[in-house]
């Protein structure tokens, strides 16, 4: 399986997927979303998820990744710009802007893409795609630990696809 963005070039995420962008919701959080397209999933496939995350947060949250986008029960092979905002035909899990260092936004605003923000430096950006054997009993607002639980026994492939994002 291969994932591929055009919002991802030669490494680097584009501006307009982050804090440099122009699309935000009302906390100032980036909210327009990484295009992906999916190639080569396994024959089986009958959804896909996704996990970005963003692992050199680690430090600056005092312990754990930064969870920037869930999604579960996608069909397509490919999102557009700004899906996130727009499409209704999969759930969307919550994101770390809901935790204490993240304001506590409400789920509300939280079960979106919530973009790029790197504080203290230049931070490299992990986009994990898993392709499924089914799709998965979740609904709008589930957590990463659940995503997790309800995935086990049902990955037929995983891909990783890395950017940077610059420091605001």
């Amino acid at each position: 399986m291969i994932v591929t963005s055009t919002g991802i070039v030669n490494g680097i995420i584009q501006d307009q997927f982050g804090g440099r962008g122009t699309q935000f919701n009302e906390n100032g959080i980036p909210t327009y979303s990484l295009p992906i397209k999916i190639e080569n999933a396994p024959e089986n496939t009958q959804s896909f998820a996704l996990v970005l995350e963003d692992k050199d947060a680690y430090p600056v949250t005092g312990g754990f990744v930064w969870v920037h986008w869930l999604a579960a029960n996608i069909t397509r092979y490919a999102l557009q710009e700004n899906e996130s905002q727009k499409a209704t035909d999969f759930v969307q899990g919550c994101n770390s802007w809901t935790s204490m260092q993240g304001n506590q936004q409400s789920e509300e605003l939280s079960c979106f893409y919530g973009g790029m923000m790197p504080p203290d430096k230049a931070h490299t950006y992990e986009l994990h795609i898993f392709a499924l054997s089914k799709q998965l009993d979740l609904s709008n607002g589930f957590l990463l630990n659940a995503l997790y639980h309800k995935m086990d026994g049902y990955i037929l492939a995983e891909y990783t696809l890395k950017g940077i994002y610059n420091k605001i």
